[in-house]
Formats: structure tokens, C-alpha cells, sequence
């Protein structure tokens, strides 16, 4: 008896020893993690701070800083002022706005009703559909061919061209097919029996259980939508309708092009604002989608 209780004894100190030795790992473990994130933050919130901090900052204080500050002493709005005074800016924000709402609508759209459809197991030739989505993504037809097809359907110097070329992303279809599939069976044929048709069944049963995915594609197509670029100086000549992320790239190419001195110096804080205002609608918004943009991927990804 005396022995068993020895041995509880060793048992139980021996426990307790290991328990401190794992929870001082846990902590240097955890310390370290937590420097490693800071770190991390202040290496992407820098460059970001410094932008926001040089827009609203007078340029001769940013010279008797070295070119580098970041807690502005004296704040002025005159870059902004300066920016949407020319009016090629605003024209290019509500170019960039239309872009990027209707582009987004359309892009979500046919991405839904090319993904559920995909989907359903059951659909005939669904497999031959789904080797043609991705061979497209191996084998592109290429810059000319593409320019060819929107010059041969009217779409060059029109909005449309920055929309209608990248319309659906197969990648997209592909996660959201996965987290339809995860969508358990029984639903739709509950559904099914209750007299509801396919279109029904997408609109009232599946779309209102697909609110991460949906988010997330969402932000995928409209982050893309409002950086355009490419697609805007390949197809559209006309500046009245060339978006803020070539007019924020001319702003910038004409202030290294000129060989005025006096000229350069005050562009530089009107370039620092123009990336403020080219940003910062996608930052205000990603906040509000971060919790079902994540939970998105995940479950686009995983499951299937």
C-alpha cells in the first residue's frame, strides 16, 4: 500500500514537472511567434504609413526629413486638392467605380450559374465541360488572338473591354463548385420534392448558404476590377475613359519625364496622394469581408 502511494506520488511531481516544462516552451514558443508577427506588421504597414504620411505633409518637411517621415508635425491637405482639381481624376474614379460594380455583378453572375451546375454530379457531360474549363487554364490563346477577338466584336475604346474579355475566371468557378458540393445533398432534394425547379433551388436554398464563398470571389473580382491596368492600356485609347490606375501611372510617368526641377518637387506629395486615393477604397473594405473572406477559402479549398 505504502509502495502504491509512492508511486502516485512520483507520478503526479513527475506530471506536474512536465506540465511547467511544456508550458515554458509554450510561452518562448509563443513570444517568439508574437515577435515574429510584429515584425512582420511594421514591414507592411510602413510603407503604407509613409504614403498616408508624405500625402499630408509639407514636401519641405519631408526634404529636412530625409525624404522618409512618418508622424507627420504639420499636415496639409494641398495634394489632395491639387489631385481632384484635375479632372481627369475624378473621371477616372467613377470609370474605375463602374468598372468594378458592374464588372464584379456580371463576373459573380456567370461564375454562379457556370459553378452550380458544374456542381451537381449528376449532370451529363459534366466532366468534358469541366476538361475544357481547365484546359484554358494550361493553354491561353494569347495577347494577340484576345486583341484580335475584342477589335472583331466592337469592344475596343468602350468600358466593355475591360470587362466582357475576363468575364469568368476558371479558378474562381472551381472554388466555388467545391463549396456547392459541400452543401449537403439532402437540402436540394428536400427542395426538389417541395416542387422547386433548379433555378429556385439556387436562388432560396443555395446562394443564401454560400455567403463566404459568394464574399469571397467577390473581393477576388473586385480588388482585380479596380486595379485594372493591363486590359485598360491594351484596348482603351480614349482618356475619357482610361481607369485611375493608368491615370495614377501617367501622373507619375509625367512628373520623372519633366526636366523642371521646381516642377518635380511639389508632384511628389500629388503622387503620394493619387496611391492614397487608388488604395484606400479596397482597404476600407476588405475589414468588413476579412471574417467570411477566409472562412471562404478554406472551405472552397478543402472540402470536395
Amino acid at each position: 500500500m505504502v509502495t502504491l502511494v509512492r508511486t502516485r506520488i512520483k507520478t503526479r511531481a513527475n506530471s506536474r514537472s512536465t506540465t511547467r516544462i511544456s508550458s515554458r516552451e509554450d510561452r518562448i514558443v509563443n513570444g517568439i511567434v508574437y515577435v515574429a508577427c510584429a515584425l512582420v506588421a511594421v514591414v507592411c504597414v510602413f510603407p503604407l504609413l509613409f504614403v498616408v504620411a508624405a500625402s499630408i505633409t509639407p514636401y519641405g518637411e519631408v526634404l529636412r526629413n530625409g525624404g522618409y517621415i512618418v508622424i507627420p508635425r504639420a499636415i496639409t491637405f494641398d495634394a489632395y486638392r491639387e489631385l481632384l482639381a484635375d479632372p481627369a481624376i475624378p473621371r477616372a474614379l467613377s470609370v474605375t467605380a463602374f468598372i468594378t460594380v458592374v464588372g464584379t455583378a456580371l463576373n459573380m453572375l456567370l461564375t454562379t450559374l457556370m459553378a452550380y451546375p458544374l456542381s451537381r454530379r449528376d449532370l451529363p457531360g459534366r466532366s468534358a465541360v469541366l476538361l475544357i474549363a481547365l484546359f484554358t487554364t494550361v493553354f491561353g490563346a494569347g495577347m494577340i488572338p484576345t486583341y484580335l477577338i475584342v477589335k472583331a466584336t466592337g469592344l475596343l475604346d468602350t468600358v466593355w473591354a475591360m470587362i466582357v474579355p475576363g468575364a469568368v475566371s476558371v479558378f474562381n468557378v472551381l472554388i466555388m463548385k467545391t463549396f456547392f458540393e459541400g452543401i449537403p445533398d439532402e437540402l436540394v432534394d428536400a427542395a426538389r420534392i417541395d416542387g422547386a425547379g433548379e433555378l429556385r433551388i439556387l436562388v432560396q436554398v443555395i446562394l443564401p448558404l454560400s455567403v463566404p464563398v459568394m464574399l469571397t470571389l467577390g473581393l477576388f473580382y473586385g480588388v482585380s476590377h479596380w486595379n485594372e491596368f493591363f486590359q485598360a492600356i491594351l484596348y482603351v485609347r480614349d482618356p475619357d475613359l482610361q481607369p485611375l490606375q493608368v491615370v495614377v501611372r501617367n501622373l507619375l510617368a509625367r512628373s520623372q519625364a519633366t526636366e523642371n526641377a521646381d516642377a518635380v518637387l511639389p508632384l511628389v506629395t500629388v503622387q503620394m496622394a493619387a496611391v492614397v486615393v487608388a488604395a484606400i477604397p479596397m482597404i476600407a473594405v476588405y475589414p468588413f469581408v476579412q471574417k467570411h473572406f477566409q472562412k471562404g477559402v478554406l472551405l472552397g479549398s478543402v472540402k470536395g
